[in-house]
């Protein structure tokens, strides 16, 4: 294979072993401009445009025109065009309408999402190392292909008006996101030795800002722990999928995805951290594969989010099946961390869903501080009230997990928190415009057809913060639906037994992020493990709480009233302050 280029709703996914990209002619005589062209003609029939009006009648007699048009006059001037293709004399003739035909598709171009995967290849020379020279394979495939994109769009504007642009642009206009992969033997069980022939990503390059259009906005149902293995001696195509090999908290878990979930898979490298040559040395901990066949489902029915725990291979395995209807990267990130939160169970440490953030104020005093609470439950939301506040009242902000950690009972009876994610996936409109702004060089940015439920993925910590292991403070339920009285905003339990009947409920006023609407309630909070898992975690729920109040931990809730019309800004902001007052006055670390 040299190069492959396979088009999914608004993506562009280039699969290639070539690394040359110099030359105006090769991108011009190759099969992806024509069928972009061929594309964007359509498109101009379908609405009726004006541009039509220069163009001829029939489809084919405009593809070709255009096509040799534009090679034309990507070197000569319009003038010298028009002398030696006395045919183009109808496109030529209106300078005004031809160039903006150019910029409408130029801009057609760039509103697609554009991936390029390149692959190493031992057949094709200087090709078999690509992931050992980084540096040089980009430079060689993406930039150099934005390099030659630009110059096309900018010497075709100056044959045909004869005009230097005054203004340059130095948009990503070849492709905003690429790769690197290539086939790894990795230590997998003989089971699952098929999946080896798909290459695995060592490297990605984000050009920013990244725009991904999911054709779903939110997440619906839950994940079924089921009593046969969905993979069973399944393969995959290598030639339509990838491997994003994840450390999710301490953890290593191979995220396999078909190529129609390109762009939400790849944006995982904004969210987990990519495994290093020594992770790949060792077994991983849990395999996913995203978009598989129809047919493996069928025994599962009506299930189709379904994870299984290979106790033979010690081994978790999660499957979702290929769809529009999965095409939402909730999808991804809870599964990923359903099979981590399962494997904690098993191994004896608790799940929370959750934030935890270290904090230090201007008067010195610090705390570590969990806040539990489902989607919409104002976790992200009270972090982002942190750092909103941190003016006035904080010396540092330091975040452990955004989303998911777990918490591990030491042979001391001392409790230690680990997280799971480096990167936080938030809606948009729970953030201050000016933190998106102020990012927008970071973000990978997901706006769904339905422009409801607009996310974010941002990077917010390290590897180091999540894997340490940090003593726990203050345990704090977000209770986003009452409205505090007196303004007490912050509620602390006497007992293990008062507070774990609140947090077991896990109630909040859904705020449409999954399928739930109004009040809901969730096994403390957690459907990701725990719902699965409810009879080892009930044993765990009752020594982790216990061992809190042993050990002095604060344990109580936190009323964000995220969930309350009108206060989704203010209510996180005030239940901030009051915490920061609390700790003012508590124990300093």
């Amino acid at each position: 294979m040299a190069t492959s280029v396979r088009f999914h709703e608004n993506q562009v996914i280039i699969r290639t072993t070539s690394l040359e990209w110099g030359s105006v002619d090769k991108v011009l005589d190759s099969g992806l401009f024509r069928t972009i062209l061929s594309n964007f003609l359509k498109k101009l029939r379908d609405n009726r445009s004006e541009f039509l009006s220069i163009l001829p009648k029939h489809p084919k007699e405009q593809e070709d025109l255009t096509l040799l048009c534009i090679k034309k006059l990507a070197k000569a001037d319009r003038d010298t065009v028009l002398r030696s293709n006395p045919e183009l004399k109808s496109l030529l003739a209106d300078t005004y309408l031809l160039d903006r035909l150019v910029e409408a598709f130029y801009n057609y171009w760039r509103g697609h999402e554009r991936y390029l995967i390149c692959l190493s290849d031992p057949k094709v020379g200087g090709n078999g190392d690509i992931d050992h020279r980084p540096y040089r394979t980009f430079n060689d495939t993406i930039e150099k292909l934005n390099h030659i994109v630009r110059k096309i769009y900018r010497d075709l504007q100056e044959n045909i008006t004869g005009e230097h642009p005054i203004i340059y642009r130095q948009v990503p206009a070849g492709c905003t996101v690429g790769t690197i992969a290539k086939e790894i033997s990795l230590p997998l069980p003989e089971q699952y030795s098929k999946l080896n022939k798909v290459p695995v990503i060592r490297q990605v390059l984000l050009n920013p800002p990244i725009i991904v259009n999911p054709t779903m906005n939110k997440r619906s149902g839950t994940f079924r722990l089921v009593n046969s293995n969905p993979l069973d001696g399944e393969g995959l195509d290598p030639a339509q999928w990838l491997c994003f090999p994840a450390k999710v908290g301490k953890l290593t878990v191979y995220l396999y995805f078909h190529e129609f979930y390109t762009g939400l898979a790849i944006s995982t490298s904004n969210l987990f951290e990519l495994c290093n040559d020594e992770d790949l040395r060792k077994a991983p901990d849990a395999i996913y594969v995203y978009g598989a066949p129809l047919k493996i489902f069928e025994k599962f029915a009506p299930d189709r989010t379904v994870f299984f725990d290979d106790e033979k291979n010690n081994l978790m395995v999660g499957a979702i099946p290929l769809g529009r209807e999965y095409g939402f990267f909730g999808y991804i990130k809870k599964m990923m961390l359903t099979l981590h939160n399962s494997i904690m169970i098993k191994r004896g440490l608790m799940p929370i869903h959750g934030a935890m953030v270290r904090i230090t104020l201007k008067g010195g005093e610090k705390a570590n501080v969990i806040l539990v609470g489902d989607s919409g439950a104002g976790k992200s939301e009270s972090i982002e009230a942190f750092r909103t506040l941190s003016g006035e009242n904080l010396r540092e902000l330091k975040i452990v997990f955004d989303d998911m950690g777990s918490l591990e009972l030491g042979e001391d009876r001392k409790i230690n928190a680990y997280g799971t994610e480096t990167g936080a996936f938030v809606r948009i409109d729970d953030l201050e415009s000016g933190y998106v702004y102020g990012q927008l060089d970071r973000l990978i940015t997901m706006i769904p057809k339905e422009k409801v439920n607009a996310r974010v993925i941002v990077p917010i910590t390290t590897l180091k913060e999540v894997q340490h292991g940090w003593p726990v403070d203050y345990f704090l339920y977000a209770n986003n639906y009452e409205t505090p009285k007196g303004g007490n905003y912050i509620e602390r339990f006497k007992s293990a037994g008062d507070a774990m009947p609140v947090f077991k409920e896990g109630k909040r006023l859904a705020k449409g992020t999954t399928h739930e609407v109004g009040l809901t309630m969730t096994y403390y909070s957690n459907p990701f493990g725990p719902v699965q898992l409810m009879e080892e975690h009930e044993a765990l729920a009752g020594k982790y709480f216990n061992a809190m109040f042993d050990s002095g931990i604060y344990v109580g809730q936190l009323r964000t009233q995220l969930g309350l019309a009108g206060m989704e800004t203010r209510g996180p902001q005030e239940a901030a302050k009051a915490l920061f007052a609390l700790i003012s006055k508590g124990k300093k670390r």
